[in-house]
């Protein structure tokens, strides 16, 4: 029996280090497509310019992918539901004041943005120019990123610890400054960097009436 269970180990392990393989490269298309999708826009981007940049052919794209359009929700739906996922992780293992939880969720997103996918966050800046499927996937995917940071401002706001002219007016502010932190951080390294993510939680904080510095909103100071 031991030996057979032997057998059987060694039979599984190359199939499991092919899929692990696989795996890895599947991710490596997704990446590289939202990658380019967000530089160029769905419309602008071909199986083809995807090859290009992975350096393989367009036959090997093919073999994961048969179409653009099934690569494109593919990408939208790993990106959205990954980067949602690291949120939603963090959020579960912070406790304490509201406005704590918040800076930690500004400060991650942010982080996230400037250092794991600076392109791919703008695929989900103008869903408009995505087919109706991606479109459907990419509303969703926003619904659920956005409930994450309302749910802790509408908490704030009725503890009385934030103020806000309205909710949604703050919820806009604060997604189109981290949308662009790609942008306006690129090239800053280290501290530099360090030091800019912390302005700009810092300052997207001052939205739902919390200073730099404070725990607590200014008329509650």
């Amino acid at each position: 029996m031991a030996t057979t269970r032997v057998d059987e180990a060694a039979d599984e392990a190359p199939v499991s280090r092919v899929q692990r393989k696989r795996d890895r490269r599947i991710q490596e298309i997704l990446t590289t497509a939202a990658e380019l999708f967000g530089e160029r826009g769905y419309d602008a981007v071909s199986l083809e310019d995807v090859a290009e940049r992975l350096d393989v052919t367009k036959g090997s794209l093919y073999y994961y992918f048969p179409s653009k359009d099934q690569l494109g929700i593919s990408a939208v739906e790993t990106l959205g539901n990954r980067w949602t996922a690291r949120l939603e992780e963090l959020l579960a293992g912070l406790d304490g004041p509201v406005h704590d939880r918040l800076r930690g969720l500004i400060g991650e997103h942010i982080s996230i943005a400037v250092r794991d996918y600076p392109a791919g966050l703008r695929m989900f800046l103008v869903p408009q120019d995505w087919p109706e499927q991606q479109r459907a996937v990419i509303k969703e995917l926003r619904q659920r990123h956005d409930r994450l940071f309302r749910e802790l401002i509408d908490e704030g706001v009725a503890a009385g610890d934030f103020t806000v002219t309205g909710v949604d007016a703050a919820l806009r502010c604060m997604h189109a400054s981290m949308s662009q932190s790609a942008v306006w951080f690129a090239g800053l390294e280290g501290q530099r960097l360090e030091r800019a993510i912390a302005e700009l939680t810092d300052t997207l904080m001052m939205l739902v009436g919390v200073m730099p510095g404070a725990g607590t909103a200014p008329d509650q100071a």
